[in-house]
């Protein structure tokens, strides 16, 4: 597994996955919510197959925060790529409930769990019928 630090991000590649890691930090809020906007459509023409959001630093999420979050979920469809939520704390995960967004959302529980659940997608092989 190879990381990468680039500026707030860590990039992930190992054979056919690769995700983008995105931390915010302390507050996804009105400026959280900016940052998150600004690193999402940049790594949008970057081709990632999986964009990660880790919210194991993020204290507190408020409407700025949930729209930046719809949007990159949008800008991630358009751009073929699947956005994922990883590590959101009891209250974070609270306000998805509550909004239901959780339903939009695809949520991990840890960073580790997500890329367990990633390396296990890439590996399985439909089987093929034998006449």
């Amino acid at each position: 597994m190879n990381e990468i630090m680039v500026k707030d991000e860590v990039v992930v590649s190992r054979s056919h996955i690769e995700e983008i890691r995105l931390q915010p930090q302390n507050r996804l809020d009105l400026e959280g919510g900016e940052w998150l906007q600004q690193q999402l459509k940049a790594i949008a023409p970057r081709r990632y197959k999986t964009w990660v959001i880790d919210f194991s630093d993020v204290e507190f999420i408020d409407s700025f925060g949930l729209f930046s979050l719809v949007s990159g979920l949008n800008l991630a469809t358009e751009s073929d790529a699947r956005l994922v939520l990883c590590s959101l704390r009891p209250s974070a995960r609270l306000i998805f409930e509550i909004t239901q967004l959780d339903r939009a959302f695809n949520i991990f529980e840890s960073y580790d769990a997500l890329l367990t659940t990633l390396a296990i997608s890439e590996s399985v092989v439909p089987a093929l019928e034998v006449a």
